[in-house]
């Protein structure tokens, strides 16, 4: 079963536009899931600013 997705408002510029047109054309995927990958991809890159949970260190 799918998950549920929250709609959003995001401003990209005409080049981002036309190069995710593009991709989607020629792989057939939507352009929806090439910006999640890319947020996915932002949230991996700084995951140690994001909280998380705490670890037991034994010093």
């Amino acid at each position: 079963m799918a998950r549920k997705k929250i709609s959003t408002t995001v401003y990209i510029t005409p080049e981002q536009n036309e190069k995710l047109k593009l991709l989607h054309e020629r792989t057939k995927v939507p352009i929806a899931v090439f910006i999640r990958e890319g947020i996915d991809l932002v949230l991996e890159r700084h995951q140690n600013e994001l909280p998380g949970q705490l670890t037991f260190d034994t010093e």
